[in-house]
Formats: C-alpha cells, structure tokens, sequence
C-alpha cells in the first residue's frame, strides 16, 4: 500500500466530493485493501469516454491495491434509474440486460484488470429476495426522504407521476452496498441520494458504512452539455481509432485540461508539469495529440494510434487529403440549393443553424477555399470537396 498521503492526493484527482474524507483516511490507515464499489446499469450497450471517468478512478484505486467490485446492475436496470429524468423511465426486458451487461464486460476490461476486478450482478441475490425481505429493506426509509431527491421533488410538485417502483431503485442500489460490504462507493453527482442510501442502510444494517466518492459529470465534445450519445457529442469506446483521435482533436484547449485531468493515466505531477509546459510556450496542440494517442491506445494498440496520429498531421499539417472521403451525389432541382441547406443534406452538418454557425465561425471550405458566405448558391453539374472542421469530408456531385 502506498502512503495514506499520497493516496488521497491521487483519490481527490478529478473527484467532485469525498465523504466523509476524516472516515476514509481513516479507512486507509487501517493499510487493509478496501472493497471499492460503482454500479452500472446495462442500459444501453456502448461505453463512452465519459462513463469511463468513474472506470478510470476505479483503475486508480485498483492500482494502490484495493478489491474493485465492478457492479453490473442487471436486476435494478430492469426497474429503469429515475436519476434525472423528468418522467418514469421504461424498465429493460431481462434479454435486453442480459446482451448490454455482455458487452459491457468486454468494454471495461480494456481499463481495468480483469484479474483485479470482481464482477458481480445483483440479481444474484435480489432474485432470493422475498416479498416480507424486501418490506423490511422499504421499511427503512421515509416517502419524505425521497421526496427530497431533486427529481423527485420536480415531479411531485409539478403533478408528474411517480411510480412506486421507482422508490425502490435507490433502495437497492443501497441495499447492494450491504451485501457487498463496500467500503467506498463511487457514482457521478448524479447519483449522491443513492450512494448516500447505501451508507444509511448499512448503518440500518449494523454494518460500517461506506465512503462517497462522486466524479463529475464529463462535457461532451461541445463543452457544454454532458456526453451523451443522443446528443451527438461523445466518443465511444467501440469509435474507430480515426474519429477518436479525430475528436480529441477538436475539442477546445480549455476543455483539453478537463479530459486530460479525468480521463488520462498521468499522475497529477506529470499534468501539472504539462500544464506548466504550456504556460511556458508549449503548443497545446501537441500536448493534445499525446493523449489522444494514449486514449486510442488504451482502447486500440500503440501501433494504431502511432499511424493514426501520422494520418492525423499529414491531413492537417502538410495540408494532404484524407484518401478515404465519401462521394455523395445530391440533387438541387432547378432553383439550385443554398450552401446551408447542402452542407446538411450531406450530413456535414445536423442542421442550417449548424451549418450557418460553421460558415461564420470560419469552418467551411470548398475545394480548399475557406468560405463563409451563407448566400452561396449550388446548380446542378458541379462538383466540390467541402470540408467542415477539421475533420468532416465530402466529395459533391451535384445534380
């Protein structure tokens, strides 16, 4: 085991909240592994970059030493997490569970040790609970206490409904803390109520109760809105290594500092000293391209990332073409089309507000001429390569 000291400096890396900290120092000079816990839903079966910021910390506690207990929620995800949401969510089909729990498993692993990592499923004792079992576990809890979790509290008092089964979620997401016998419980800010529901029930329990670890939740390539693949601006873990270092690339350099900090495997000295780089004169563009080739490797190989990053500046620093753009025939009619409504139609953009923003902000090139005129208007039996950012190509035929 690493010095208590040194190990809380690595633990309050990235982390929004520790509680209680006094309890945790106290945990760890015990110098005994620790049984860390998260929880995931099999909602849906792809992982992006930011569900890994809570895999990533896992790693670190993994790394000092300490038992991880990776919990795939495949009973509660049957039940649907309220957390957030603003209506009742639709429970999974145990089929369903049982094909995202399969795939998730195949995803964390490129993170974590699968020799480390204790794999556990909640149904394996919430199918052997008993309906006089599961009236006591609700017994220790109050309608009121749940009222006051922020979802919750909008939807009662704005009249939408909420189901009872609802209520129960945060019961066994607590309720899995006492089985396990978790020491520290990791979650996103999201999800504070629940794991403050686990130190509760253990205490109900006659258990020691747990320490609370939240991370944040991770911006999305925007830097504004949280990563989310419905809202289109994720990584995905399963991305072809071009779009995630494609990606990387384009985020701010501001935002660069947030995804380095949770994301990368560098201690905190190393990123400080990044950081002091920068600030001395360093291009942060290069600082950029090395974690994007540590986010490719880790997912890919070294060998790939290598290759991807010499495609990378070949493209953008000797000004070269991608060899792999995709043709696109559009048909304009007689009355031609305005270049919003075309960078559109050919997927460039996900909208004109989009492709009216882009063309402002400078982002549009035809035939490798930047052009920012939003009355530019295409006839039919032309041809163009448009560019949008860095990284969007599109061979035109027009017709």
């Amino acid at each position: 085991m690493i010095p208590v000291q040194e190990a809380m400096a690595e633990i309050r890396r990235g982390a929004e909240e520790i509680l209680v900290e006094k309890e945790l120092i106290e945990k760890l000079e015990k110098g005994q592994p620790l049984r860390i816990k998260a929880g995931f839903d099999p909602t849906a079966p792809d992982l992006h970059l930011g569900h890994t910021v809570l895999l990533n910390k896992l790693r670190q506690f993994q790394e000092m030493g300490h038992e991880i207990l990776f919990l795939i929620g495949d009973f509660t995800g049957m039940i649907g997490d309220p957390t957030g949401k603003n209506v009742t969510r639709q429970p999974l089909t145990p089929e369903k569970v049982k094909e995202n729990a399969e795939t998730y498993q195949q995803q964390v692993f490129k993170i974590l040790d699968p020799q480390r990592t204790q794999v556990v499923f909640n149904s394996g004792w919430m199918n052997e609970m008993t309906a006089a079992d599961m009236i006591r576990l609700a017994s220790n809890h109050t309608v009121a206490r749940m009222l006051e979790r922020d979802d919750f509290h909008k939807r009662y008092t704005s009249n939408q409904p909420i189901a009872i089964h609802e209520f129960l979620y945060p019961l066994i997401q607590g309720y899995d803390s006492v089985v396990l016998d978790a020491d520290v419980e990791l979650g996103g800010t999201d999800q504070k109520f629940n794991l403050l529901m686990g130190r509760e029930l253990q205490k109900a329990y006659g258990k020691p109760q747990q320490c609370i670890l939240t991370m944040p939740i991770l911006e999305g390539l925007d830097g504004v809105q949280k990563m989310s693949k419905s809202l289109g601006n994720y990584i995905g873990i399963n991305d072809s290594p071009k779009d995630i270092f494609g990606k990387l690339m384009s985020i701010s350099d501001d935002l660069m500092w947030r995804y380095i900090t949770l994301l990368s495997f560098q201690t905190a000295a190393e990123i400080s000293e990044l950081k002091q780089l920068v600030a001395a004169g360093r291009n942060p563009m290069e600082v950029k391209k090395d974690f994007a080739v540590e986010i490719v490797s880790r997912f890919h190989s070294d060998a790939i990332a290598a290759e991807v990053r010499q495609g990378f500046e070949n493209q953008f620093k000797k000004g070269e073409l991608p060899e792999d753009i995709p043709a696109i025939t559009l048909s304009v009619g007689s009355e031609g089309m305005l270049i919003a409504n075309l960078l559109k139609h050919a997927g460039l953009t996900t909208s004109t507000s989009d492709s009216l923003r882009m063309l402002k902000q400078g982002a549009v090139k035809i035939d490798n001429e930047k052009c920012d005129d939003k009355d530019r208007l295409f006839q039919a039996g032309a041809e163009h390569i448009i560019q949008v950012g860095k990284r969007k190509f599109a061979k035109i035929s027009i017709t």
